[in-house]
């Protein structure tokens, strides 16, 4: 089965509606499915919980939904040796780096997201929504 990290960006469009939101709303019903196997790293979760609480100073919202996307995505845990190898990455942004190592440890196949420069050098292959979409409709 296909394995693939999901970018913040892509989380976020779902759950703000915004401008490509259809396209991740696609994928989050693919994982469901179990058509492909979603991940997130364990830092994107704090990350989630910062802006949620930040938008809607809402901490049982904010509980819902991570406890939502415990339900859709496995987390893949933040460790000491992936921080410190992320920091040798080719990747110049470390929370990208540090998706792009906790993917590569966990043998995963792809990372989605809508900010494929970001990931130009990364050693999992990254795709944006439509492209991992289009790859699914092929399988």
């Amino acid at each position: 089965m296909i394995k693939a990290t999901i970018d913040l960006n892509v989380i976020l469009d779902f759950l703000n509606k915004r401008e490509n939101h259809v396209q991740a709303a696609k994928i989050f019903d693919l994982c469901s499915e179990n058509i492909f196997k979603g991940y997130i790293c364990a830092h994107e979760i704090t990350t989630l919980a910062h802006f949620l609480m930040k938008n809607h100073n809402d901490s049982s919202k904010a509980k819902y939904v991570l406890g939502e996307l415990f339900d859709f995505f496995n987390t893949i845990p933040v460790t000491e040796n992936i921080l410190r190898e992320a920091l040798n990455s080719k990747i110049n942004d470390y929370e990208d780096a540090v998706i792009e190592i906790s993917s590569l440890k966990n043998e995963i196949d792809y990372i989605i997201t809508r900010n494929l420069k970001d990931f130009k050098h990364s050693n999992v292959k990254p795709l944006s929504p439509s492209e991992f979409l289009a790859l699914q409709s092929l399988q």
